[in-house]
């Protein structure tokens, strides 16, 4: 009989949220004796969410739809957060089912790439499907990196976690930021579980990254939200960032990412000296900010990260323009 994915996926995440917790978590005495495995016994879960240990069982092994009611219960037992609860009711069916036919390439929403063009001292991004970068402005190219200079298909914000040496660089929390790019990651795939584009990107990782690998078979799941954002830029130095997510009303599958620094803060007089350098950067241009078609990206395709992001703020002899294209 052909397995369902979806269930598959459900009793995994099940199981890894389970390992998680110990007797003492749940309330549970512990007897202190050695387990085989890590975390909460199977007959142990079912107990406390009231349900059998066989059909708890056959959840965990992909052989079951449960109901929300079931659903709820091993929610409260398994102390899933207010994601991880949408997560898995999404998995189960409980949302609007997921189409399994091919998924078409998204575009960035012209609002958003006004908005983007707006922003001068504020690093902004447009996130869609699979965290694949529909968009950028000038000030997160200077932070980040010439997105421009990365062919349009590699240009996925997980992908580049981990495969670009310059962003493991730039985070001085890397594996924090790398493990939460993967919650994100999983969290998106439950609207588009079959998009082939995902399983290509999850093979391709999982083979080039012990890390990843790794990680993402820990099934966790997080929502975007704010936070902070500690870098350590090569010219600016180190900077704290907040960074705020905001949904597209037209495309919810699209998100404005944006970092902002406090006001009067090191970082933002930081900010300010490097929009000082993308201005620069603009009047050595004629007309202004240039892209992929007039040349800029192919000049920097071959350049070393740190290179690309010094030539987005003119440091290189004033050779190429800040930022990518928007107008894509």
């Amino acid at each position: 009989m052909r397995r369902d994915p979806i269930l598959d996926e459900l009793g995994a995440f099940l199981k890894a949220r389970r390992a998680q917790l110990g007797p003492g978590d749940v309330g549970l005495p512990d007897a202190g004796e050695a387990r085989r495995v890590p975390g909460l016994r199977r007959e142990e879960v079912a107990r406390l969410a009231a349900i059998s240990t066989d059909y708890y069982t056959r959840l965990e092994q992909g052989r079951l739809q449960a109901s929300a009611a079931v659903l709820d219960a091993l929610a409260n037992v398994l102390r899933l957060d207010t994601g991880q609860r949408g997560y898995l009711l999404a998995l189960a069916g409980k949302a609007a089912p997921p189409s399994a036919g091919k998924v078409a390439r998204q575009h960035v929403q012209p609002r958003l790439r006004h908005l983007l063009d707006d922003l001068s001292l504020t690093a902004g991004f447009v996130i869609g499907r699979n965290t694949d970068l529909l968009a950028w402005n000038d000030m997160a190219a200077a932070l980040v990196m010439d997105f421009g200079g990365v062919p349009e298909q590699e240009r996925n914000y997980v992908r580049l976690v981990f495969t670009e040496p310059a962003i493991r660089d730039l985070y001085r929390d890397w594996e924090h930021m790398a493990r939460l790019a993967l919650a994100h990651l999983r969290m998106d795939s439950r609207r588009n579980p079959h998009d082939p584009r995902l399983t290509a990107l999850v093979e391709e990782l999982s083979a080039l990254d012990p890390q990843f690998r790794l990680w993402w078979t820990s099934h966790d799941v997080a929502v975007r939200a704010g936070g902070t954002r500690l870098l350590r830029h090569p010219l600016a130095g180190d900077l704290t960032l907040e960074r705020s997510t905001f949904t597209c009303a037209e495309d919810p599958e699209q998100q404005l990412v944006v970092w902002t620094a406090e006001p009067g803060s090191r970082t933002r007089e930081a900010l300010r000296d490097l929009a000082a350098g993308i201005r620069t950067a603009r009047e050595r241009t004629d007309g202004g900010a240039c892209d992929e078609r007039c040349g800029a990206g192919a000049a920097t395709a071959s350049r070393s990260p740190r290179s690309r992001r010094e030539q987005a703020l003119g440091l290189d002899g004033g050779q190429g323009t800040p930022g990518g294209s928007l107008d894509r």
